[in-house]
């Protein structure tokens, strides 16, 4: 049996995250995957999504060349040769993260872990103890229990990108975030796509001021959205709902996740719903085992996942971190535009705030690149500038929002973003025009 300082289950953002982390400050380290190494993220959620919505903005953008002049008569989309970059794309990234955890003396155990309450770890016939556990074993699709759905055939986000041809037809239940990339990433390269959302409204956690502009791109692309509706049965390739049946050829669901809690449950862990239940610092109930990502509140997003290892890493080696700050974590829409935002949205502020928003068509740079839709939008507090939260919307939109919160993170203000000298011509020019607006004096305003 060999013994650890740490013990990490779960070989996703989070967990090889924190592995690295931790063998990087002397620990010695054992790090578990049942699957493959990336977790959902690399392999059927962030990286492949994103793939596919950069294919479908290539098209975009040969489209527009069209109208400028570059003229294009066809664009023939392979899918197969799409797909197999894409698989190469996600073989080199996993293949980067093998090496980093081999080049970090990191023991890789490769199976489905058990764990016993005095911490020991079974792995297929090995066993192993650690001083402290992190389970970062992430979360599998949910799809709900609807009436006749046993006579349907359907994907998850697990099985969606193992597609080989491209569909000419697909039907997407759900409204969130997933639902509307896959959306964009199939419908600019041919796919007919039908968004079923019983919901008022799409993005319903994103910025409200957003949702118009995504709406009106997604009727531009042909994409069809019903909302406000109750799903009453399926059957077999029909979809009955109080707003009439609809057909479809494929049917994706991407109505969320739910966290693998497996271990938690062999350690009688206490939950918080249907989360394992942490402290400030992600320890559960069960002393010396914490838990991140997916199996525990706040944004389940990978980027969180992977502060939260590193935060938990460094409460076990007595380094006193602070609590991870939710305002101060990005969260990002990758359509076209992009939608990009930390902090409090407007409708949260609850102290005497001044609220700036400059659109992206004033803009030169986005001007001469043909990318007009969107805005930057500001929030501060009216007394002493403090940054509030923001929003970018536009092409970049996810770098761009970067310089704003490294601003709110090295306590900045929105003095110090208005005084900034930005490059000229660039979209990020808007977040200081934004920044001068709380005084009244920007300049493409």
């Amino acid at each position: 049996m060999e013994n650890f300082d740490l013990a990490v289950i779960g070989a996703g953002p989070g967990g090889y995250v924190a592995a690295i982390h931790a063998a990087k400050n002397g620990m010695k380290v054992a790090l578990i995957e049942r699957g493959k190494v990336g977790g959902a993220c690399y392999n059927v959620g962030c990286i492949p999504s994103k793939i596919l919505l950069e294919h479908s903005k290539l098209v975009q953008e040969i489209e527009r060349g069209n109208g400028w002049g570059i003229e294009t008569p066809t664009v023939n989309i392979n899918f197969p040769r799409l797909m197999q970059r894409k698989d190469g794309v996600i073989a080199e990234l996993l293949a980067n993260i093998e090496e980093f955890i081999a080049s970090n003396q990191i023991v890789f155990y490769r199976g489905e872990a058990s764990v016993a309450h005095d911490l020991t770890v079974t792995v297929g016939t090995e066993t192993l103890t650690a001083k402290d556990i992190i389970l970062a074993t992430g979360s599998k699709p949910f799809v709900p229990p609807f009436k006749g759905l046993e006579t349907s055939t359907y994907f998850t986000t697990d099985t969606f990108f193992d597609m080989k041809e491209l569909p000419k037809q697909l039907t997407i239940i759900g409204g969130g975030v997933i639902a509307v990339e896959m959306a964009f990433s199939l419908a600019p390269l041919g796919t007919k796509v039908t968004m079923l959302n019983h919901s008022l409204d799409v993005l319903q956690t994103e910025e409200p001021d957003a949702r118009p502009i995504i709406r009106e791109k997604m009727a531009k692309l042909g994409i069809e959205l019903v909302t406000d509706f109750q799903f009453e049965y399926f059957n077999g390739n029909e979809i009955h709902t109080s707003k009439g049946v609809y057909t479809y050829e494929n049917l994706l669901f991407a109505t969320g996740r739910r966290p693998n809690t497996e271990i938690a449950e062999m350690l009688d862990l206490h939950f918080d719903g249907r989360l394992i239940a942490v402290n400030e610092h992600l320890e559960t109930s069960q002393p010396h085992v914490y838990a991140i990502g997916d199996l525990v509140g706040g944004y389940q997003l990978a980027h969180a996942a992977s502060a939260e290892g590193i935060h938990v890493v460094e409460h076990i080696l007595g380094k006193k971190p602070e609590t991870i700050d939710q305002t101060s974590i990005p969260r990002c829409v990758y359509t076209h535009p992009e939608i990009a935002t930390f902090g409090l949205l407007e409708e949260e502020i609850d102290v005497a705030y001044t609220v700036t928003k400059i659109p992206v068509r004033t803009n030169p740079k986005a001007l001469m690149e043909g990318n007009i839709e969107g805005f930057v939008k500001l929030m501060v507090t009216k007394d002493d500038g403090r940054i509030l939260g923001a929003c970018v919307v536009g092409d970049g939109a996810t770098e761009i929002l970067n310089t704003i919160l490294a601003t709110k993170n090295a306590g900045g203000t929105a003095v110090a973003l208005a005084k900034m000298i930005f490059p000229h011509p660039t979209v990020s020019e808007h977040v200081g025009d934004a920044a001068k607006a709380v005084f009244g004096k920007a300049i493409h305003l």
